[in-house]
């Protein structure tokens, strides 16, 4: 599938009413972010917003980012009903450039990339955090495709434990485990879920 193919997909899923994942953040994104400082949040893939949004309820400046228009006018309608304001940027990530040492928080959740589209966008995570920032991580693993309750059928876009450590290479890693957990975020996350899980911090200068 071609990234115009990939687009479309996105655009199409999206183009309903209805929030395809849901309105409430995740759930792990809820669980982590608790002891963030306020400040500059970057979120990959943020699809219809429900995670950016969040953070922007808790006084983050919140960028929102994915490749669906879609989306983010559903993140932007989503943004004003809650009573906030966030960033939108159509982009494709492959091509994305986050600027060094700028975010406080980067969150990636459910965004699953070709295996060297996520290298390169995890070593420009790496660099986009500021000393003492945070990425914030969840995502599918080759044993999701077993249980059907959501995600990529391709095995080459889900993540594991061991890659993701090697790709943030520079980040210290304070939660990392591979983990099945139930999970229900609109009607295409439903049901239990094989799942990685990481929040890394990027050490300070000292």
């Amino acid at each position: 599938m071609n990234e115009g193919e990939t687009v479309n997909m996105w655009d199409q899923r999206f183009a309903q009413d209805a929030y395809v994942y849901g309105r409430e953040p995740n759930e792990f994104l809820k669980k982590s972010c608790r002891k963030l400082k306020t400040g500059r949040i970057l979120c990959l893939a943020d699809g219809e917003g429900r995670n950016g949004v969040y953070l922007a309820q808790k006084g983050h400046a919140v960028m929102s980012v994915d490749a669906s228009a879609v989306g983010l006018n559903k993140t932007n309608r989503l943004a004003n009903e809650c009573g906030v304001s966030i960033k939108t940027i159509v982009a494709d990530l492959e091509e994305y450039e986050i600027e060094s040492e700028q975010w406080d928080a980067i969150v990636s959740i459910f965004c699953h990339l070709s295996i060297p589209v996520r290298r390169i966008l995890h070593k420009k995570v790496v660099r986009g955090l500021r000393p003492g920032g945070v990425f914030i991580l969840e995502a599918y693993t080759p044993d999701q495709i077993e249980l059907g309750t959501g995600g990529p059928r391709t095995k080459d876009l889900l993540m594991n434990l061991d890659a993701l450590k090697s790709e943030l290479n520079g980040l210290v890693f304070d939660h990392a485990q591979e983990i099945k957990r139930e999970i229900i975020e609109g009607t295409l996350h439903t049901g239990m879920s094989a799942v990685v899980q990481v929040v890394a911090s990027k050490p300070r200068v000292e």
